[in-house]
């Protein structure tokens, strides 16, 4: 009985923390995509924001077309700028630290933008036209803060790329080197191919007449034989194929009966032939 009830203990200490994890997960899962959600729609009202300002721009004159003008301008800086740092984090980490440098001047153009649409909707055009040099003046100062760390952050990736196309450069040289060793032993074994050349060329000029007037007289017999060698037959060809007196071994025997046959006779019936 106390065996059972362990069992069934355990069976329910298993199924409480698996209910838990399961839980847990789901909730985990619905934050995300939440967040997921959010940042996606976050980034519509964005783009219809900006959307918005350029049409604007276009669409109307005075005050209210200069302040769509500061705000496209600062909302574009802004943006053009994460896009450049976060773009580059992977590659370099220090671009961290510029990315949080950016968040604190983004609450303040946030802040800024902020004033700029309330002073939109403002009314009274004196009112307007007193306060826009002041905010456009501070647009400008984060603009220019922020167009100072994505040109420094363009400069940085540029440098070590060409770094690093530098390095590259001189690997592939080298490898081209060790591809091309081949020059030097061909040109070695030239220069002792030439050498033993001129020591057997002044070997035989050493040899004498007589040798000369022997290799002469082979010559007539050698000729087939240098004039045969001077194409090598292959095994598969048919060429150069041993005949069925050579394998037999009869080549030689028959040969020699040959001879003997065509020699002129010397016996005793030469004389009256002769006579």
């Amino acid at each position: 009985m106390d065996v059972f009830g362990v069992m069934i203990g355990l069976v329910l200490l298993f199924g409480i923390a698996t209910l838990v994890l399961a839980v847990v997960g789901t909730v985990k899962a619905a934050k995300a995509v939440a967040a997921k959600v959010e940042k996606h729609e976050a980034n519509a009202r964005r783009a219809v924001e900006t959307a918005t300002l350029k049409a604007k721009t276009y669409t109307k004159v005075g005050p209210p077309a200069q302040i769509a003008s500061v705000r496209l301008k600062l909302r574009t800086s802004l943006d053009g700028t994460r896009q450049v740092l976060e773009g580059g984090l992977a590659q370099d980490g220090q671009l961290g630290e510029s990315l949080a440098l950016l968040t604190r001047l983004d609450a303040h153009a946030a802040e800024l933008d902020g004033e700029l649409r309330v002073l939109e909707r403002e009314p009274d055009t004196a009112r307007v036209a007193a306060k826009l040099p002041e905010l456009r003046e501070r647009a400008e100062r984060i603009t220019h803060a922020a167009e100072t760390m994505r040109w420094a952050a363009q400069d940085r990736m540029h440098r070590f790329a060409d770094d690093e196309l530098s390095r590259l450069s001189q690997e592939c040289e080298s490898e081209a080197g060790a591809l091309r060793h081949w020059d030097t032993g061909a040109g070695s074994g030239s220069a002792s191919g030439a050498a033993s050349g001129t020591a057997a060329a002044s070997g035989g000029g050493s040899a004498g007449v007589g040798g000369a007037a022997g290799a002469a007289g082979s010559s007539g017999g050698g000729a087939g034989s240098s004039g045969g060698g001077a194409v090598r037959a292959g095994l598969t060809d048919g060429k150069g194929r041993p005949s069925a007196e050579d394998l037999l071994g009869l080549a030689d025997p028959l040969t020699k009966l040959a001879q003997r046959l065509r020699k002129p006779s010397t016996g005793p019936s030469a004389g009256p032939s002769a006579s």
